[in-house]
């Protein structure tokens, strides 16, 4: 028996901290402080109520049930009763209005912010465009760095299981940072719940918002809007660094970026665009079709030995700048001429595809605008 009732109390120990969880994430900014305060304080507004009404309701029941003799009393209207239950209600909204307000008008403030990150949402990926402030002028996209071979449970799911990216947004902690949002193909969300900001994404406009992180950390979101049929696979993670170690970031990255910089207008070698290639391949495409080419039978294709890849260049091209409709392959025409040249390259000239064709800036360029043939 000693044992039934450890085992119940454990349970119930488990329970009540599961149920803590349920709940905002723990603040960490001052938006998220206030978000989190405000909640609290009509959270605890909404159980005085109910507590208050569902007392003088059940007192009214049982002291004035019929099995006691309670009479029903006989009246037809009061005005004092009319002006209380007007009034009181009148009072608990305009200070839960007050507070909310001031919570609200503080998440539209973007104003003096020392940086401004444009964020643009694909399917499926972030990229981000640092335009003001430190790091100005750096670029790259953040893809989901999960395998997918722990997707299809043919590996033991990480600790970051879907929440961890290749390239995470570096930002330094105790910096007011300014965020525009837009998107390249429908209707995205960015969110970080933690660093109390939401935010849509939506093609052809730009809406903007900010956050501040007040330790440094990683911090992680999601799109949080339907988006398509890998929506849970666009995580977001923020690293929020030192200053001191944000700067040497940014040095780091724009060595990066220069090293890495190719010219559009030079005609390139097999040799000198097939490792470019099997970069932009391993970042964009490989979580589909996999490392080895293979795809995923029945969702992704193979593009070893694929028709695709072996047939017309200027249809596989067509393919990658503009995605097909009705599959999961989306439009990658966010990439540059060269990156397009130098994936569409190495996928020909990989695994079991030795075309020794070479795919030049120009090529891609030409074709831009134009459609896949219908067949």
């Amino acid at each position: 028996m000693k044992g039934k009732y450890a085992a119940a109390v454990l349970l119930l120990v488990s329970s009540v901290a599961q149920a803590r969880q349920l709940g905002l994430p723990t603040p960490e900014s001052p938006i998220a402080q206030q978000i989190y305060d405000l909640h609290a304080l009509i959270f605890g507004i909404c159980v005085v109520v109910f507590v208050a009404v569902f007392s003088v309701m059940f007192y009214s029941i049982f002291k004035h049930r019929k099995s006691v003799g309670a009479k029903p009393a006989s009246f037809h209207e009061s005005t004092t009763v009319e002006v209380i239950w007007t009034i009181i209600p009148f009072v608990i909204l305009v200070g839960m209005a007050i507070p909310a307000t001031r919570t609200v008008l503080a998440m539209k403030d973007t104003s003096e912010a020392a940086m401004t990150i444009k964020v643009t949402g694909y399917q499926w990926k972030w990229g981000y465009d640092y335009l003001k402030g430190e790091g100005e002028g750096i670029s790259f996209y953040s893809n989901l760095a999960t395998p997918y071979t722990q997707i299809h449970n043919e590996a033991p799911k990480g600790q970051d299981y879907l929440r961890e990216v290749d390239n995470p947004l570096v930002v330094p902690a105790g910096t007011k940072i300014r965020v525009l949002t837009t998107a390249n193909d429908v209707i995205h969300s960015f969110w970080v719940g933690s660093l109390g900001f939401k935010q849509d994404a939506i093609p052809g406009f730009v809406r903007d918002t900010w956050f501040l992180a007040k330790n440094p950390g990683v911090y992680r979101g999601q799109c949080v809007e339907l988006c398509g049929k890998d929506h849970g696979f666009m995580p977001i993670v923020i690293h929020a660094m030192e200053p001191d170690a944000y700067k040497q970031w940014v040095a780091d990255k724009k060595k990066e970026i220069a090293a890495t910089k190719m010219d559009p207008n030079k005609t390139y070698t097999l040799a000198e665009l097939k490792p470019q290639g099997e970069k932009v391949y391993q970042s964009q495409c490989a979580a589909c079709h996999q490392a080895n080419g293979m795809g995923v039978p029945g969702a992704f294709p193979a593009l070893a030995g694929s028709k695709v890849v072996n047939g017309p260049v200027a249809d596989q091209i067509k393919l990658v700048l503009n995605g097909k409709q009705g599959t999961a392959m989306a439009s990658f025409k966010q990439l540059s001429d060269i990156e397009i040249a130098a994936v569409v390259t190495y996928s020909r000239n990989s695994w079991s595809n030795q075309t020794g064709e070479v795919v030049q800036a120009s090529d891609v360029k030409a074709l831009r605008g134009t459609t896949v043939a219908s067949k």
